[in-house]
């Protein structure tokens, strides 16, 4: 039998996702650096550099991936931060992205095969298979 979350821990980690996905860098940040897990994951397994990945938030990636986030970490789905934001068109988070370490042939689709589904001849190139 499992424990039942801690209602103000949820409502903590809620705050905190919230804070990724609107690019809220510096409260993110503060965190981060008071302890919270870099690579805090929600109920879908999109972690924080996900969410802000997803949701066009460059500012937020760069600090994530400064703090030592996984930049190739896989969501429940096999999906990849940079694939989010490819799919996305979120251009500068793909360049925070590639910056911070991310793989363009990681996930399941891979941010190569989500550039080859859009037609994105850039980023192919950028990732360097075209």
């Amino acid at each position: 039998m499992t424990e039942a979350p801690d209602p103000e821990v949820v409502e903590l980690a809620t705050k905190i996702f919230d804070l990724a996905r609107q690019g809220e860098t510096e409260a993110l940040s503060a965190y981060l650096d008071a302890g919270v897990p870099v690579n805090l994951t929600n109920d879908r397994g999109d972690s924080l550099v996900m969410l802000a990945a997803y949701h066009g938030q460059p500012g937020a990636v760069r600090a994530l991936l400064q703090r030592g986030a996984d930049a190739n970490r896989v969501n429940d789905r096999g999906q990849t931060p940079l694939a989010g934001a490819v799919f996305k068109g979120e251009d500068e988070v793909v360049r925070a992205l590639l910056d911070g370490g991310a793989d363009p042939a990681a996930g399941t689709p891979s941010a190569v095969d989500t550039a080859r589904m859009f037609a994105k001849a850039e980023l192919l190139e950028l990732f360097g298979a075209e």
